[in-house]
């Protein structure tokens, strides 16, 4: 019997809760290939388990909270010191980001001539938020030199995989692999977890905000739009997890139409998701990274068959146009977050409900993975 070819996805964070990453995983895992996730160790959580049939290792244990700077960066070494140990022998390494290419740099050089790379740049790595012009320069340094090892590279939209061939013309234009959700069959009977939770009747309409409490996303603005708004049959609801989470449950309290919900495991998301009745996916246009980001939140919302509001962003703009599943903000401020809310009061129901129907079957993890098993064939 022919042996499995072993794969090293190697992730800089403590795998908890990296849904991109685990579904990648079953999926190769699933094609019958033996893959391991090698994820950075944080305090409280164990050095090995098996997550979803799926074995994963972490390694250089580090409590982020209380780390110092210094701390982190030594961190960062031990975990390429001791990734390249677990993953030397490999025959291929998934490298999910910057971060853990420099992995991929020192097996192949110094002990496995022969081992595949694929690069898995969730996002515009080189034109992330936040960075300094420094930070970018540095980024672009790496990258450069980096990639050309790799056999593949995967990004999440297509503008950024056209971006990847301007900056680096010597590889192939990257394979685009979406974060979307597994496909889920649609059930007459739609959820009421909201109303039920916040005791609102069926003719409130319930706009939901789902993800990363962080900056960035709009949230701020979202939130001073519903604290404003004449008509109170618009509810909004937080649900999610981050920087802002404190900030979000503070204004939950003051206002009547706005409320809470801590974050729902992935297993049953989308009964929540599909609870409310529409999804706000904003971002605000604050680097490249997020000008042609396409959220995992949108797929999540299509899956639910839950019309959208997304922020005027090429490629955000283009799903929502193209298949008509929503409403697209001019601009972010809160009298366009308001004219948008009211056009939502306009639409022909039946008619989005067949559009994201159609939708969903297109922006599915089933199609995503056969991109992805497609590109492991070819290695």
């Amino acid at each position: 019997m022919k042996a499995k070819k072993s794969i090293s996805s190697l992730v800089f964070n403590n795998f908890t809760n990296d849904s991109r990453v685990l579904k990648e995983a079953i999926s190769l895992q699933n094609a019958g290939y033996a893959i391991t996730v090698i994820a950075h160790g944080d305090e409280g959580i164990k050095n090995t388990e098996v997550i979803s049939s799926i074995p994963v290792k972490r390694v250089s244990f580090l409590n982020r909270k209380k780390a110092s700077t210094l701390q982190k960066i030594s961190a960062y070494f031990k975990y390429i010191k001791q990734a390249v140990s677990e993953a030397k022998t490999s025959d291929i390494l998934h490298c999910h980001d910057l971060n853990t290419m420099p992995i991929a740099y020192i097996i192949k050089k110094f002990y496995n001539k022969s081992v595949k790379i694929v690069y898995d740049a969730h996002e515009y790595e080189t034109e992330m938020n936040h960075l300094s012009e420094r930070s970018k320069k540095v980024m672009y340094f790496f990258e450069k030199r980096l990639i050309k090892l790799a056999d593949k590279v995967i990004t999440v939209s297509d503008s950024i995989a056209d971006e990847y061939v301007k900056l680096y013309p010597f590889i192939e234009k990257p394979h685009l692999v979406l974060n979307c959700p597994p496909y889920r069959q649609t059930t007459d009977e739609k959820h009421n977890i909201f109303r039920e939770r916040f005791n609102l009747s069926k003719d409130a309409i319930i706009f939901l905000y789902q993800g990363s409490l962080s900056r960035g996303r709009g949230l701020e603005l979202i939130l001073e739009a519903f604290e404003t708004i004449s008509d109170k049959k618009y509810n909004l609801v937080i649900m999610g997890y981050g920087e802002l989470e404190e900030y979000t449950q503070n204004i939950a309290n003051k206002y009547e139409n706005i409320f809470f919900h801590e974050a729902v495991s992935p297993s049953v998301l989308l009964n929540y998701t599909s609870s409310a009745d529409i999804g706000i996916s904003t971002i605000e246009n604050t680097c490249l990274s997020y000008y042609y980001c396409l959220p995992n939140k949108m797929f999540e919302y299509i899956m639910a068959e839950i019309p959208l509001m997304v922020s005027n962003l090429p490629e955000m703009s283009k799903v929502v146009a193209q298949h008509e599943i929503g409403v697209i903000l001019d601009a972010d401020s809160i009298s366009n977050i308001h004219q948008a809310i009211e056009k939502t009061s306009g639409f022909d129901l039946e008619q989005l409900s067949n559009n994201l129907k159609a939708a969903k079957s297109i922006y599915s993890w089933e199609n995503q993975e056969k991109e992805l098993l497609k590109l492991y064939k070819s290695l």
